[in-house]
């Protein structure tokens, strides 16, 4: 039976805290930027998302089948959440207590979790066009659940910045992450963007480092750097108190693509990132910008 008396604990919320602190060092670097009350709230919505990236790409063993249930459980319990049932996980009770109260549209955890179920079953993506429709439930769905968080409505010209945004930091991801998603058995680079530039999958699979990747890389890091400028209209709309956070977070991201260049293209043998003396000084800078 629904209970609508129900209230997330500090716990529940600081439970929210430690994984994306763990694990989303940017965001949770840009977050802090936020005041308190909306800081507590992104915290809920990195918790939401980051369970089920953990089920799907850290499963310590477990076979998809495995995955798939606990990813259906997790969608089943969502759905009572904001329905006022008691989650038992406790990032779910912050993440539906946060999404009733500011009113995150309800339809977008849902296609959130459609992507992570993806996961399980599409390895390849045969188009660009296909991988901007697996981008729209793993980044976009998040951006659109920060709209409440942000106060902004959910027009189409703040949809459309918040889409090149999301897609530019997924696609920094993709980008940085070619090998760690080849030992997962994934490639998120389009096959006919391989086929651009003379590549196999099997090429990929042997983590060839020549001209003809090199090309590759440089091709897909442009097109993200493309929707990094496309969002930059829309971020300087944003209301101040969340300008800067999302700036920060754009900046420092896109700066994954400087490290990448700086390493000859290299994704095979470790992350790319940027320095904690690189992110402090960034941070301080827009922290003090007008």
């Amino acid at each position: 039976m629904a209970n609508a008396e129900w209230r997330a604990s500090r716990e529940d919320y600081e439970v929210c805290r430690r994984l994306h602190a763990r694990h989303g060092s940017t965001y949770y670097l840009s977050s802090r930027l936020f005041p308190p009350r909306r800081r507590r709230q992104v915290d809920a919505v990195y918790g939401f998302v980051r369970v089920p990236d953990e089920i799907v790409d850290n499963a310590a063993g477990a076979t998809k089948e495995e995955c798939a249930r606990k990813l259906d459980a997790y969608r089943r319990e969502l759905l009572a959440g904001l329905e006022g049932q008691r989650p038992l996980h406790p990032v779910l009770r912050a993440f539906c207590e946060t999404a009733r109260q500011i009113a995150i549209p309800p339809e977008e955890p849902q296609i959130f979790l459609d992507a992570m179920e993806r996961d399980l079953v599409q390895c390849t993506y045969a188009t660009y066009d296909d991988l901007r429709g697996y981008m729209r439930g793993s980044a976009v769905a998040v951006a659109l659940m920060m709209f409440p968080i942000l106060g902004i409505p959910m027009r189409e010209g703040f949809r459309e910045g918040a889409a090149s945004l999301a897609e530019a930091m997924q696609m920094t991801n993709f980008l940085r992450d070619v090998g760690e998603d080849l030992d997962r058995g994934r490639v998120y680079l389009p096959l006919e963007d391989l086929e651009r530039f003379g590549l196999t999958l099997d090429d990929l699979r042997a983590r060839r480092l020549d001209e003809r990747f090199v090309g590759l890389m440089r091709f897909e890091i442009a097109r993200t750097r493309e929707l990094y400028a496309a969002s930059d209209p829309h971020i300087a709309r944003l209301p101040s108190f969340g300008r800067k956070p999302v700036r920060l977070a754009r900046e420092l991201y896109s700066r994954i693509l400087n490290r990448i260049e700086d390493r000859g293209y290299d994704v095979f043998g470790g992350r790319a990132r940027t320095g904690r003396l690189e992110r402090a000084w960034t941070a301080l800078r827009v922290a003090v910008a007008g």
